[in-house]
């Protein structure tokens, strides 16, 4: 069962704690030394307020129209405690998260229960409300890694009692997926939309029936509750050209068809998909992140932050009976 991001207060409270003991041990040696330094009070209180960030603006923001949320997917490449103690690669890394409303995260690789937690504090450093909710650790090896959904709490809303992770008995998937339920806060007059995400990281090794098994997942959760607007999003590993059954349901859609989606830019790998009947809502705007671009990055910098580049869609913040794509006649199948 997946996990919701847990209250921080008696992490919040320890700390505090803490504090107050390091500056009353540090005066009453500094004043039977006869000097007080104020400076090193202050440089062990920066040490236990966490990881540190490196505040980044993107100097090429991409446009987003008023009315619209923007949902993404970002494989962050083995997002560990060694990533996180990169300021640089954090400042990227927190300003992303940023650029959505909601940001579907793959491959956090990591024991630390708090990781998701200093992230977050990374991203709100700047006065944001991001929350977040993270699934399980999961996989075969003991190489296990976990998915995360963070989103910008003044606009996006998780549904409680929605975040599971797929049941997976036949052992059809490395990575099984996490499933979410969002809602956008909207005025009372118009009706918000309301959708669930599938967070995916396919194995590599195993894209052809790792694919047709996504067909499945896609299908049952489509049709499992009330929700129709499903939209399927991660680290594909495969282009739209091998998307095996998943190209052949009805209606599906990629917002990603002829972009290369890794940071050296070889290869189509993440995508954003949905089914054009029902998710009226999409825009018809979505793009891939150029990160070296938008931040004035070399490769080599930007291959710090991830060999993937992040992937983006935007979509009515209100409920529609039919939409510029669904009105498209072009699909997959």
């Amino acid at each position: 069962m997946a996990k919701t991001k847990r209250k921080s207060g008696g992490r919040s409270t320890l700390s505090t704690i803490i504090a107050f003991l390091v500056i009353l041990g540090i005066g009453v040696v500094n004043f039977y030394n006869g000097k007080f330094d104020r400076s090193s009070v202050w440089d062990w209180l920066a040490d236990l307020s966490g990881p540190k960030v490196e505040q980044r603006e993107a100097a090429v923001p991409i446009p987003k129209a008023p009315q619209t949320i923007r949902l993404g997917t970002f494989n962050i490449q083995v997002f560990g405690k060694s990533k996180l103690a990169k300021p640089d690669v954090m400042g990227v890394l927190a300003d992303v998260a940023r650029q959505f409303d909601i940001l579907a995260i793959q491959e956090i690789r990591t024991q630390d229960d708090g990781h998701l937690d200093d992230f977050l504090r990374m991203v709100n450093q700047t006065g944001r409300q991001y929350r977040g909710v993270v699934g399980d650790r999961i996989g075969r090896t003991t190489s296990t890694e976990q998915y995360a959904f963070v989103y910008d709490s003044d606009i996006i809303e998780v549904v409680e009692g929605s975040v599971y992770t797929i049941q997976d008995p036949h052992d059809r998937l490395h990575r099984e997926p996490l499933i979410a339920n969002f809602q956008v806060r909207g005025p009372a007059s118009r009706e918000p939309f309301g959708f669930r995400l599938i967070n995916i990281h396919t194995d590599p090794d195993e894209t052809k029936t790792e694919l047709d098994a996504l067909a499945d997942v896609f299908a049952v959760v489509q049709q499992s509750a009330s929700e129709d607007d499903t939209i399927l999003l991660g680290d594909l590993n495969v282009d739209v050209n091998h998307f095996g059954r998943l190209a052949y349901l009805p209606g599906i859609t990629p917002v990603v068809r002829s972009q290369n989606t890794n940071t050296r830019g070889t290869s189509q790998i993440d995508n954003i998909v949905f089914d054009r009947r029902y998710t009226v809502e999409m825009t018809g705007q979505s793009g891939v992140m150029d990160l070296m671009k938008m931040y004035g990055l070399s490769q080599e910098d930007a291959l710090k932050v991830s060999d993937h580049l992040p992937v983006w869609a935007d979509f009515s913040m209100f409920e529609s009976q039919r939409g510029p794509v669904a009105s498209s006649p072009t699909e997959l199948n």
